[in-house]
């Protein structure tokens, strides 16, 4: 039941849309298809990054008057207590910030299945009747790059974005301040947090070399597209810094 929910919901729409829009463009080119369907994802998810990073802000905010609770109460329960006590005064959840993250991710999980599978002629099934069928659709990008098999220039261009992109979520990010989050639990997060701004595009690069080259150009624009749009965010809510 919720396979097939998943897949009614989910996959077979975002799979006919890609289908449309290779159906549509111009000389049906299945690189311009992704660039323009990875737009109107970034579309549709740009509801949930405006409250991740308004969330961010927040709790930014706080930051000072959560200090102040920290240096006071030394005992965990009673800080937590304060905490929750501050959050509920300011009307702030302090795990909001994951909801958007949480909703994103059966979307990226359809996506990576629409675009490991409509290069499939059997996989075209999926598709609904007032979507035309192109029997087979030809995953050469610009007449040069073939998208079906894997592509090292857009590998690295998707790690090189990747990279951006991490910088620019770590530089923003504001986690909710927790009782344990003090001395060296904290340095421990930030290390981490550091660590993983080199280490998600390391791994986008090695997985990017294995997968075909539509998955990595889609990654590629996507993370490139989503940089520039939570930095224009992030630069709302934040300021100029």
């Amino acid at each position: 039941m919720l396979t097939n929910l998943f897949n009614e919901v989910l996959y077979r729409p975002l799979f006919n849309a890609l289908v449309f829009l290779y159906n549509i463009i111009p000389g049906n080119d299945f690189g311009i298809a992704i660039i323009a369907f990875t737009f109107l994802i970034i579309i549709i998810l740009s509801p949930f990054s405006y409250k991740l990073i308004k969330s961010r802000k927040d709790l930014s905010i706080l930051q000072p008057k959560v200090k102040e609770i920290q240096k006071k109460f030394k005992d965990k329960k009673e800080q937590s207590k304060e905490l929750m006590n501050l959050y509920k005064e300011h009307n702030v959840n302090p795990l909001s910030g994951c909801l958007p993250l949480l909703i994103q991710l059966p979307i990226l999980f359809a996506l990576y299945r629409v675009l490991l599978n409509v290069l499939k002629p059997e996989s075209l099934s999926a598709l609904y009747p007032f979507v035309k069928n192109p029997e087979i659709i030809n995953p050469l990008f610009l007449g040069i790059v073939d998208l079906s098999v894997a592509s090292v220039v857009l590998a690295v261009l998707a790690s090189i974005a990747q990279f951006f992109y991490s910088k620019i979520t770590t530089k923003y990010s504001m986690p909710a301040p927790q009782p344990t989050s003090q001395g060296a639990s904290a340095d421990i997060q930030k290390r981490m947090t550091k660590q993983m701004t080199f280490l998600a595009p390391v791994m986008i690069l090695i997985i990017g070399l294995r997968l075909p080259a539509g998955l990595t150009l889609y990654w590629f624009m996507y993370a490139l597209l989503t940089s520039a749009r939570d930095y224009y965010l992030s630069r709302r809510f934040y300021g100029k810094d």
